[in-house]
């Protein structure tokens, strides 16, 4: 069936006319109203990108020489990559979830892909390749899971996990409907900083997890957007995929170095799946490499190459991996400077998840009534759920925000 013409529109017709225009994304028109914003005491806690003390952009001190490197390195060159991106470039990014052992028994298919939004559209394409035709996600979850997954033609389903009450994991909830869910299933899983709620799992409720999800025959994927930029810690923030890998069972890791590398316009990440053995991997391999070669041809290199760089130069990765302490660091004191500025006002309710909490947002607990007050009336911009970028704070905002939050949660 061919495209319809519709009524005329002044003196033309349009094969467009019933073509209705999309409201526009939430996250980045939260920017856009900022920008307009002339009030002087603005905030910006919508966007999920790292800022400074001074409220500013920060390529990484790592970054910036590594790109001099790649860039003034001979033979660079502008041609095409590999399909799933150069074979060299794999190891190093393999390294940071998997043990050498696992590595070397060659039974991890790895892609270069569009960071974590391309990650999980490709691994949407190949599940929907593979038969499976229902993934299980967490509620709430970044907004962009559902789209994803039922734009590849999936059944998105949810699982309980933020409880309002308590400002915390519903636990009991999430394992319940783990129990329900069927075999051959998919259970979509927050790496670490689960977003938007900041609230992860304990060492020991994700063993409980890993346990479930095998024994219920699931096939887990993990979103691993922030690595070492929650704790500052690459192990500490790898302990579920490790779990996984130790459990013997085969699941997909979507990783991005956005976040963890400061590469948000570059567009770098990797998926990783992890299969029985060397034979399995070498066919998810050449299905992968087919959803890419069809969706987008071949991954940027750029921002590969930095990477690269930075993981396969010590100077450079010990540079790398203070940084990201840096950066775990000023966020955890903006979570305590928050929580005792909301104290200190005797602001109704508890504001210890402020802290409790972990990586670059805050699930806050105001409603969507006082969220719109926070923006409408006090030009402090965050998402109509309440999460706010704990990076969007500094020492100059931080009594500003609170002093908002405590009017509109008296109601003023």
């Amino acid at each position: 069936m061919g495209i319809l013409f519709s009524k005329a529109i002044g003196d033309e017709t349009s094969v467009f006319a019933n073509v209705p225009e999309a409201p526009p994304d939430p996250i980045l028109n939260l920017a856009t109203r900022f920008k307009a914003d002339t009030f002087e005491k603005k905030v910006n806690l919508g966007i999920g990108a790292y800022r400074t003390e001074d409220g500013k952009t920060w390529i990484l001190d790592s970054v910036a020489e590594a790109e001099k490197m790649v860039i003034s390195a001979a033979g660079a060159d502008k041609e095409y990559q590999p399909i799933d991106g150069q074979a060299a470039f794999k190891e190093p990014v393999q390294k940071l979830i998997f043990s050498d052992e696992v590595i070397k028994s060659g039974s991890i298919a790895t892609v270069q892909a569009l960071s974590g939004t391309g990650s999980l559209q490709m691994v949407g394409q190949f599940l929907h390749f593979m038969g499976c035709t229902k993934v299980h996600g967490p509620d709430p979850t970044w907004g962009n899971h559902p789209k994803i997954f039922n734009r590849a033609g999936l059944e998105y389903a949810t699982y309980p996990y933020w409880q309002q009450e308590k400002r915390g994991l519903d636990f009991d909830g999430m394992m319940a409907a783990i129990k329900q869910m069927g075999a051959g299933e998919v259970i979509l899983l927050h790496a670490v900083a689960h977003n938007p709620t900041g609230v992860d799992p304990t060492p020991e409720q994700w063993k409980e997890i890993v346990a479930a999800v095998k024994e219920q025959k699931l096939i887990p994927l993990l979103d691993n957007a922030y690595q070492g930029y929650a704790s500052g810690s690459l192990e500490k923030d790898g302990l579920a995929q490790n779990l996984f890998t130790e459990s013997g069972m085969e699941f997909f890791i979507c990783q991005s170095f956005a976040k963890n590398f400061g590469l948000y316009g570059e567009r770098i990440g990797y998926i990783h799946v992890k299969c029985a053995n060397k034979d399995r991997a070498a066919a998810v391999l050449s299905q992968l490499k087919i959803c890419v070669r069809q969706a987008y041809s071949s991954p940027p290199k750029h921002g590969a190459a930095i990477v690269n760089k930075v993981l396969t130069t010590p100077a450079l990765k010990a540079k790398w991996l203070k940084e990201l302490e840096k950066m775990s660091n000023r966020i955890v004191d903006m979570r305590q400077a928050l929580r005792k500025a909301l104290e200190d006002k005797g602001t109704d309710g508890t504001w210890k998840h402020v802290t409790d909490q972990i990586g670059m947002f805050t699930f806050t607990g105001l409603s969507k009534s006082q969220v719109v007050s926070m923006v409408d009336d006090h030009h402090i911009y965050m998402t109509a759920d309440g999460r706010i970028s704990m990076a969007g704070l500094n020492k100059g905002n931080v009594q500003y925000v609170a002093d908002c939050i405590d009017a509109v949660v008296r109601g003023k």
